[in-house]
């Protein structure tokens, strides 16, 4: 059995300060995919990742401490593909595919419009783009298993602090009569 472990790590650096790589080793996933990782690969201490037996993939965003995804695996993929051929989404580091042999997985952190009308805009476009970028992808690749964080919650248990988020995009709890 193939086990896989997606996490938001807000922020790699403070992970591994936090116990990061010792909490990997105890888990021991075939494949880690990492979200929000707000660090190039250059800016994270990598020995005790590779010492433990992982590849590791990076598609960190162009803006400094800001979002992207890392996939770490024991298995090298047979490709690595960066984005999802859109410049304003792939610039934020939210998509990173591998492939391993006849099946594809998706590391995905969407956008989760929270500051504003723009960021709900542009993630709405996001998840219309994707939709479609899916569809085609999966014509080529039926294979496919997509993770991450979505930055939509459909109950009080998927989110941190669901009564102070119950306005916040992806999380539009209508009050329910009693």
């Amino acid at each position: 059995m193939l086990n896989i472990i997606t996490y938001n790590v807000n922020g790699i650096r403070s992970a591994i300060s936090k116990g990061f790589w010792e909490w990997l080793e105890q888990e021991n996933p075939d494949i880690i995919c990492l979200q929000e990782i707000k660090a190039l690969q250059s800016d994270v201490p990598l020995l005790e990742l590779e010492a433990l037996g992982y590849q590791h993939h990076w598609f960190s965003a162009e803006k400094k401490g800001y979002s992207g995804v890392a996939t770490f695996s024991k298995k090298a993929p047979s490709l690595v593909a960066q984005g999802c051929g859109m410049p304003g989404y792939d610039g934020e580091g939210r998509i990173l595919r591998t492939d391993f042999g006849d099946w594809t997985l998706l590391n995905c952190y969407f956008p989760s419009g929270t500051t504003g009308d723009v960021r709900q805009d542009f993630k709405m476009k996001f998840l219309d783009y994707f939709a479609g970028w899916i569809e085609a992808l999966k014509k080529e690749r039926p294979k496919l298993i997509i993770v991450g964080d979505y930055n939509i919650a459909h109950q009080e248990i998927d989110i941190h602090d669901p009564k102070g988020n119950k306005n916040s995009s992806g999380f539009c709890r209508k009050n329910e009569p009693g």
